[in-house]
């Protein structure tokens, strides 16, 4: 398989989870600006859609969404323990939270990143945000993960929170965030990924 990724962009949450699961890969960087590959091919012709995550299957089919990555290679790797089976509750849960910081934490991200973007859309994005992860902080002002274990939505999670510093949101109001944030930082996966992608030295 191959990862399509730009270095701290939402495609370092499957590139955490293919360590994590210990799957064989190789990853190529994309310049998003200039849509090229780092072996110089367009990378629209690759992923219409023209965004990262996106990964190249065995099979030469391509699976592109974040969410839809993760939960297909954890349940290659049953044994990694990333996502609960088929037919156990706790696993729609883990899909509950991926959904959530996919539609509520990563889309209000979004215009901070976005020059176009006026000061009163930013101001929007900001309040939303705030809103959106009061209650993952009071989930984890009660346990360690999101769910009982580290899961894809952790992540996730831990990817889209690395955002706050680059885009001036502070998380000072949510202190369990920092301890988090720590504890995903200290697995030998998220550290491998973070160096892989220059994040990490």
């Amino acid at each position: 398989m191959k990862l399509y990724f730009s270095p701290g962009a939402c495609s370092l949450s499957p590139h955490i989870i293919l360590l994590e699961t210990g799957l064989d890969f190789s990853a190529e960087r994309v310049d998003l600006r200039e849509k090229k590959t780092a072996s110089g091919d367009d990378y629209r012709a690759i992923n219409p859609k023209g965004y990262v995550p996106a990964l190249a299957l065995d099979d030469g089919s391509l699976l592109t969404e974040g969410p839809a990555i993760v939960q297909y290679l954890a349940d290659r790797v049953p044994g990694a323990n990333l996502l609960p089976p088929v037919g156990d509750a706790a696993r729609y849960r883990v899909i509950s939270w991926l959904n959530y910081i996919s539609t509520e934490v990563h889309k209000n991200f979004s215009p901070l990143f976005n020059p176009a973007a006026s000061e009163d859309m930013k101001a929007h994005a900001r309040k939303m945000l705030a809103l959106r992860i009061e209650p993952i902080a009071a989930q984890l002002g009660k346990q360690d993960y999101l769910e009982a274990r580290f899961s894809v939505a952790d992540a996730y999670l831990f990817t889209v929170l690395g955002w706050a510093d680059r885009v001036g949101v502070s998380l000072a109001d949510w202190p369990q965030l920092a301890g988090y944030r720590a504890r995903i930082a200290a697995r030998p996966a998220v550290q491998q990924a973070l160096r892989a992608e220059g994040l990490l030295k």
